[in-house]
């Protein structure tokens, strides 16, 4: 028997009929908001912020933590969250320096780093899938393990290359650019692309999408719920073996054993405050991007306007974190309420036989609802 759902989508998009600036506001307010900080600190230091140094300098930087604020967004789609993702790319900036002190080619070694955090992510889909436990509480726990084995390999101490065994090679990735733009920001910014179109226009992404905004009805509809949310964490940790690569080349020849835990908050926030953008209630790639770049530039500026204030980027990044998690919270709430105010046909409803399980592929309406590119 095939049940036919029809489900209202319960974005926080405006209706196509509302004003312009209602929906500019509410897509867009955050882009504005962006746009507003960039040529405030402009005026405030013209001689520092809006120069090609401070760009490339910014790029090259913020590159790895764009990767960890991405591979933040992929398991929050999916309606998990993952904690791990600071400690693990401590331990392959680590590992990714070592094994070729050791003698592994470094191709190898990248391929080895790439495996291992998809390896993590899969242990941390098992703990979240079989186990049952918390998403929350298994990824703390697992990042804690990596802590405590990154501590445990090191010694706590630095891990320096200071004979040169590692390849030339493995520091150019950091080291190349494209004109004016860093290397390791292109290949952020094609990870940001890639997520986006993933997310937003292919049937994979919908159908993830779909299983963070309503894991039972997903599952009634005949979407493999859980090897979607296998395939998040797996991505996800294979993006921190990316961040950590990009780390150590960056580093050249230096690898610290606590150096990973720092990028967990700022990754969350930009991820959280991707959600209140773009597509208003739901965590975006592009979203995630802004969130990065109003992080950025909102440190950088402060930290040139007030020089020597070291506690302005935690005390930014706490304070993001707070907003945007505020924001989330009462996006959620208007979509429960929107959806608590829709009633819900079904075929069942309309022929009075009891629902059964469907027979069928999902219907199309169940994913459209939760498609970013759906017009209600």
């Amino acid at each position: 028997m095939t049940m036919n759902t029809t489900v209202t989508s319960t974005s926080l998009e405006p209706a196509p009929g509302a004003r312009f600036w209602t929906r500019l506001t509410s897509n867009y307010g955050m882009v504005l908001l962006t746009i507003a900080l960039f040529f405030l600190f402009v005026a405030l230091q013209p001689d520092t912020f809006a120069t090609a140094l401070n760009f490339k300098l910014l790029a090259s930087s913020k590159s790895v933590l764009l990767i960890l604020a991405l591979a933040a967004t992929l398991p929050m789609v999916a309606g998990k969250i993952d904690l791990s993702i600071g400690y693990g790319v401590g331990l392959w900036q680590v590992m990714a320096l070592s094994w070729q002190m050791a003698g592994l080619d470094y191709r190898i070694v990248i391929v080895l780093v790439l495996v291992g955090g998809g390896v993590i992510g899969l242990l941390n889909a098992l703990l979240i899938e079989l186990a049952q436990v918390d998403a929350f509480i298994a990824t703390l726990a697992t990042g804690q393990v990596i802590f405590s084995v990154t501590y445990w390999y090191t010694g706590g101490r630095q891990v320096t290359d200071s004979e040169g065994l590692r390849a030339s090679a493995f520091d150019q990735i950091s080291q190349w650019s494209l004109g004016p733009i860093p290397g390791p920001f292109i290949i952020a910014l094609a990870l940001g692309i890639i997520v986006w179109l993933f997310l937003d226009y292919m049937p994979v992404g919908r159908y993830l999408y779909a299983v963070g905004a309503n894991p039972a009805a997903a599952r009634l509809t005949g979407v493999p719920r859980r090897k979607y949310v296998v395939g998040a964490m797996v991505a996800s940790g294979m993006m921190t073996g990316v961040a950590g690569v990009i780390l150590a080349s960056r580093q050249a020849g230096v690898a610290q054993a606590n150096i990973g835990p720092e990028y967990l908050l700022p990754a969350l926030a930009a991820a959280f405050l991707g959600s209140t953008t773009i597509r208003p209630g739901r965590v975006n790639g592009l979203g995630t991007i802004l969130g990065v770049a109003i992080a950025t530039i909102g440190i950088s500026g402060l930290q040139q306007v007030f020089p020597g204030r070291f506690f302005l980027e935690p005390l930014f990044n706490g304070l993001t974190l707070v907003a945007a998690i505020t924001i989330a919270s009462l996006a959620a709430r208007k979509r429960v309420a929107k959806a608590d105010a829709t009633p819900i046909a079904t075929a069942a409803d309309q022929s009075g036989e009891p629902p059964g399980e469907p027979d069928g592929p999902p219907p199309e309406d169940l994913i459209d609802a939760t498609s970013p590119n759906r017009k209600d």
